[in-house]
């Protein structure tokens, strides 16, 4: 049995620290300069890391959920954020704009086909682009499936999750008057567009807070502060794509045409607990998708780094170096 196949914590389910052997920024010819690095082996199997938010931005840990000896691992930070510019963006900042960049990326790396690699809003992109694209998708490993949909928002931000946290849930709605609670996206929105640096950065904080603290199940509950600019280009670029519902071509698009993915395998690990993106999502995504495996895993919640969310994924990746059946 893998040795990362029963860790205590996460760190011991993935591979090794490493380090790209190809980084820099693309411009896109709008206005936007993409960051992307390469890591692992250069001509291994193909994997397209997308991150979640929109606008969490890539990490070095997202690098070693893959064996650098078997797979070429690309990363990018999509438009806004990270160490992409121009920094919390959101001009020409929608999902056919994501979807163009990963096209681009291909092409310029010279890429046939991938595995494609993400989570919560990385899921929604992942299968954004492979119903746009499906030739070009080897297979797909997603965690935390989020559809994009108005009922998942409104669960998030209309106060479903907050019956679980109340306490968090006053915190993040008391910070609105109460003439504009019926609409917490869009009163979110006029402040972090406001123009006023201070205030957008206050209500930044407050947006990623609020999720930060429900993505763990090991939550104590602590609202604790994220840095400014992580926070104000987070809570800017969600708020964005969560006010436009998600750029896509319509509530519920995703499932609706989820039969162009009948050639595609794919695994979904969910957490059981997932506060941020329940599971009923990633069930609704799994059923009558042959070639679909879902596994839900217990006492996990939403965030990558859960021991157990781990595992599972670098476990996916593992069973693949083989070759996707």
């Amino acid at each position: 049995m893998d040795q990362r196949s029963g860790p205590k914590n996460a760190q011991e389910a993935l591979y090794p620290p490493i380090e790209p052997f190809d980084q820099g920024h693309v411009n896109m010819g709008d206005g936007h300069k993409v960051y992307v690095e390469q890591c692992g082996r250069r001509d291994g199997i193909p994997v397209l890391v997308l991150h979640g938010g929109p606008g969490g931005g890539c990490s070095p840990t997202m690098r070693r959920f893959f064996d650098p000896a078997v797979y070429r691992v690309v990363l990018f930070d999509q438009r806004g954020c990270g160490r992409s510019r121009p920094h919390a963006s959101v001009e020409a900042n929608t999902t056919p704009d994501l979807i163009r960049d990963i096209e681009v990326i291909r092409n310029l790396l010279e890429i046939d086909r991938f595995i494609l690699f993400g989570g919560s809003w990385g899921a929604t992109l992942a299968l954004s682009y492979a119903l746009t694209h499906p030739e070009r998708v080897v297979a797909m490993a997603l965690r935390g499936v989020f559809l994009g949909t108005r009922a998942e928002l409104d669960w998030f931000y209309g106060g479903g999750a907050g019956l679980f946290y109340p306490d968090l849930w006053q915190r993040f709605v008391l910070a609105i008057p109460e003439e504009e609670r019926g609409d917490l996206i869009g009163a979110y929105h006029r402040r972090l567009f406001s123009g006023n640096a201070g205030e957008e950065t206050r209500y930044a904080r407050l947006w990623a807070s609020w999720e930060n603290a429900l993505a763990s199940i090991q939550s104590d509950g602590v609202m604790g502060e994220s840095p400014a600019e992580y926070a104000r280009a987070f809570a800017r670029l969600e708020n964005h794509y969560f006010q436009n519902a998600c750029f896509l071509a319509r509530d519920g698009w995703i499932l609706e045409e989820k039969a162009r993915l009948a050639d595609i395998p794919a695994v979904i690990v969910q957490g059981r607990f997932d506060m941020v993106c329940p599971p009923i999502s990633a069930w609704k995504l799994a059923q009558g998708w042959g070639k679909c495996d879902l596994r839900m895993v217990g006492l996990s919640g939403h965030a990558l780094s859960e021991p157990a969310i781990t595992a599972e994924l670098v476990r996916v990746m593992d069973h693949w170096r083989q070759g996707v059946a």
